[in-house]
């Protein structure tokens, strides 16, 4: 089957260029405003080590809340089933920067995926490390083996300063006793985390361990145990599109996590790691090319974790 893969990718994304390309690119976070709308690339990681790509497969990009995934894990690998006391794993079935359910939870988010539990795990990142921010970005180039992949600090920047709502949540959650930092640090490398930029292979490479028992395929290091990988896969498969998870579930079949830079990254156990780029987002956030890609890709190569 894997030599069949480029071909397959190939087919389906001279498809999808050819249709049309509706949607927003993420204008208002000013610096993302700036990127091209018609990028288009397409990247897959076997677990045997081959990949192909087409597009723009070689354009960094801001990967924005693809990043949350990579974020808890680094903490869940820290301190294990105690961050489960401080976010919850549920669906929260509203939009990723919604406060309405956190008065009503004490505080906790429902998952840590949404920004609210994003901010959590961001605020756990401070106690843990004296330089969170290099620890961060040494646990991203590790896992890619890359040593240039680096933080967008403009987009930090333009992030935080329109970045009303998150303060919100923030100082909220604080309110509830559910932030033991100063919310302007977590606000700080809680945007500078989403900032990261990475192109579609290297996205792949970042996201082959949990397609692989918790282990890189590069050298066979442990990033997480085979039973937290499960659980990582699990929250994405429910909670990794905001609230157009079940139909990302539904219509793909696949655990997987987007950002509003327009990436998406999607993983089969066992397999593969595939990442999508398009920049223009459908109303609920998400890569309009990205998810049609996924789906026809699915539908083509007939796997699916169901």
């Amino acid at each position: 089957m894997s030599q069949q893969y480029q071909t397959i990718i190939n087919r389906v994304f001279r498809q999808i260029k050819n249709e049309e390309n509706p949607g927003e690119v993420a204008s208002y976070i000013p610096e993302l405003a700036n990127v091209d709308p018609d990028h288009f690339a397409v990247s897959i990681k076997l677990i045997s080590g081959e990949n192909y790509s087409c597009g723009n497969h070689q354009t960094r990009f801001s990967i924005q809340s693809i990043s949350k995934v990579l974020l808890l894990c680094l903490v869940y690998r820290d301190i294990d089933e105690k961050i489960w006391e401080r976010v919850d794993v549920e669906p929260s079935g509203n939009p990723f920067n919604s406060l309405v359910q956190l008065e009503s939870d004490n505080g906790i988010p429902r998952n840590p995926f949404i920004n609210a539990g994003a901010l959590v795990i961001s605020d756990i990142l401070i106690d843990l490390f004296d330089d969170p921010e290099k620890e961060f970005l040494s646990f991203i180039r590790d896992i890619t083996d890359s040593q240039t992949i680096n933080y967008h600090e403009t987009v930090a920047k333009s992030e935080l300063k329109i970045g009303f709502r998150n303060a919100a949540l923030c100082n909220f959650i604080k309110s509830l006793e559910n932030i033991k930092n100063d919310p302007d640090e977590v606000l700080n490398l809680y945007s500078l985390i989403c900032s990261v930029e990475m192109n579609t292979l290297e996205l792949c490479n970042a996201f082959t361990f949990l397609a692989n028992g918790g282990k890189k395929i590069s050298d066979n290091k442990e990033i997480l145990t085979r039973s937290q990988t499960k659980r990582v896969n699990a929250i994405m498969q429910t909670c990794g599109f905001y609230d157009e998870s079940g139909e990302f579930s539904f219509r793909v079949g696949l655990p997987g996590k987007s950002g509003v830079g327009g990436g998406i990254v999607a993983l089969f156990p066992g397999r593969y790691v595939i990442t999508v780029w398009s920049p223009k987002l459908n109303p609920k956030g998400n890569s309009y090319r990205g998810m049609k890609f996924l789906e026809l890709f699915t539908t083509e190569t007939e796997e699916s974790i169901f």
